[in-house]
């Protein structure tokens, strides 16, 4: 199955280890007062994208911009990410603090045959998964079973091509008579315009993006969340380590990037120039685009529920799902992915 080597390498690198915090702080010290002025000092961080520098994830700049990550005591260096295994083993390795995954594919490494720990989710960034086979029009596929016979491309860590196997199942397709070759986060897209793949993992969002790139050809979408609705998007994790030394910074750096968030789907025009004074190849309009499909993923349709929150009972069925498919085993509970004592509640 596509999972084994996600898994296989995932824990080869999972040595778990404590997160040593910069700036000459420790534990919850944060608040020390700097030797040189009183002022309070800044806790230099490392913070991953989900997955490329796509409007989908430009509230973590949002979020640095306007000064919340400052405000809330975070001197926040903000990286590409690359993916589910890439970013996790970043994160549970030390070498980042946080990152947003999409919470199917933590699901798959902590339930595979060697599980992985070492992480925690701490808040809730989509409330449905965005997770999507992305083709464009004349390529043969506009129904799930089109996909059987012809090639997508997706990076080998992607949630998308990990939880396809699933996805296959439920829509009723042999997912062996799909062939899948490799890509990046900044390659796929292009490949896809180019005719070099029939179709690419990504996140609904991407669409406008896509078409952007392909020169304003239209996308075909095909999410899963037609087959798969239980399940969450992305939610932001940091080290169990981290976590547990140091959940009021966890809550405050949280916070921060919820209120990065939360601007981001109130003015997606203001976001995408943000993105793009950060990241100059970054197109604004597309980024544009992307947040403003990506709103009713972040906020629930459920009253009361609050930006970030993770419900177990939900998480559980996901799991569910997962074990009927055959992906995981027996014996995962939502508590051993998620902290819910940090999660924000209503």
């Amino acid at each position: 199955m596509h999972r084994r080597t996600f898994t296989r390498t995932l824990v080869a690198a999972a040595l778990a280890t404590t997160l040593a915090a910069a700036a000459g702080c420790s534990g919850d010290d944060a608040d020390d007062p700097a030797s040189s002025g009183g002022t309070q000092s800044l806790e230099k961080v490392t913070y991953l994208t989900s997955f490329g520098n796509f409007g989908r994830d430009s509230y973590a700049y949002v979020a640095k911009e306007k000064g919340y990550f400052k405000d809330a005591g975070f001197d926040v260096e903000i990286k590409p990410g690359n993916g589910t295994f890439e970013n996790l083993k970043q994160v549970v390795g030390g070498q980042a603090q946080f990152t947003p995954l999409d919470l199917t594919g933590l699901l798959l490494a902590a339930g595979g045959k060697q599980p992985v720990t070492g992480f925690s989710a701490v808040a809730g960034i989509q409330q449905r998964t965005m997770a999507a086979i992305i083709s464009l029009e004349g390529n043969g596929i506009s129904t799930a079973k089109d996909l059987e016979g012809k090639t997508l491309a997706d990076s080998p860590s992607s949630v998308v091509r990990n939880l396809f196997p699933t996805y296959a199942k439920l829509a009723g397709i042999d997912y062996n008579k799909v062939k899948w070759q490799n890509g990046t986060p900044q390659t796929l897209m292009g490949t896809l315009a180019s005719g070099g793949a029939d179709g690419i993992g990504q996140f609904v969002v991407g669409k406008p993006t896509v078409e952007t790139i392909a020169k304003g050809k239209k996308a075909v979408v095909l999410p899963y969340s037609d087959y798969l609705q239980d399940l969450y998007g992305n939610v932001l994790i940091t080290s169990a380590g981290y976590a547990k030394d140091n959940p009021e910074k966890v809550k405050k750096f949280t916070g921060a990037l919820l209120k990065g968030l939360e601007d981001s789907i109130a003015n997606p025009a203001e976001a995408g120039e943000i993105l793009k004074k950060n990241v100059p190849t970054a197109i604004p309009q597309a980024a544009a685009a992307e947040l403003g499909l990506m709103g009713p993923f972040v906020r629930s349709e459920a009253s009361g529920v609050p930006v970030g929150a993770l419900d177990s009972q939900r998480v559980a069925r996901s799991i569910a799902i997962l074990q009927a498919s055959g992906q995981i085993g027996a014996g995962l509970t939502p508590e051993k992915v998620i902290d819910f004592s940090l999660v924000p509640q209503a």
